[in-house]
């Protein structure tokens, strides 16, 4: 059985790979099609709404099953935001350092015990003849007062887990309690129970 994966990120590629392959399951992503699929917009509210929008676009342009995730980060004390903005926050183009920057100024007077925060990773499922679900997986955590570390991308510098700042744990460590990591296992879960052996 062959998958779509909605991403031009490769790193996300890898990461259903090593969760799919096991059920038996080939990953391709855009890179591996004769044409690039079109730009599909993206106006959801919640992440759920996101990740189907992509994974029902990119369902009906391949006709394979088709999966898609959309994350971000939601910071309590500025009521979820970013939120489903969190790549754009500091504006387009998107980028990061600008990102941390705004959301390091925005808390600035937050004391350490009201910084908390999570990161969201929502993975939507869809097949060709119309079956979907999605799934959803979540990490608790604070923000920091300043950038800690160079390791991940995004908001990995400011976000301290359980396990320490993403931005100074391994890759490992970060995969073992992140929330895309904690979704792709509820994928495969899914697909076992309902998908693959029914």
């Amino acid at each position: 059985m062959v998958f779509f994966v909605a991403t031009k990120n490769e790193g996300k590629k890898k990461e259903l790979l090593r969760i799919l392959a096991p059920l038996g399951i080939e990953v391709i992503s855009e890179k591996d099609l004769e044409k690039p699929l079109g730009d599909v917009i993206e106006d959801g509210k919640t992440f759920e709404e996101n990740a189907l929008i992509k994974a029902r676009y990119a369902a009906a342009q391949t006709n394979l099953p088709s999966v898609a995730d959309d994350s971000g980060l939601c910071v309590d004390a500025i009521g979820g935001q970013p939120g489903i903005y969190t790549a754009r926050y500091a504006g387009e183009p998107t980028d990061n350092a600008k990102n941390n920057a705004k959301l390091l100024s925005v808390l600035k007077d937050v004391p350490m015990e009201k910084r908390t925060a999570r990161f969201v990773s929502a993975v939507a499922c869809v097949f060709p003849d119309g079956r979907e679900f999605t799934v959803r997986g979540e990490c608790e955590g604070k923000i920091a007062f300043e950038l800690k570390g160079d390791k991940g991308f995004g908001y990995d510098p400011l976000f301290i887990s359980e396990l320490g700042c993403f931005g100074e744990i391994s890759d490992e460590q970060k995969d073992s309690i992140s929330h895309r990591g904690r979704a792709l296992l509820k994928l495969k879960e899914k697909l076992t129970q309902e998908y693959i052996k029914g």
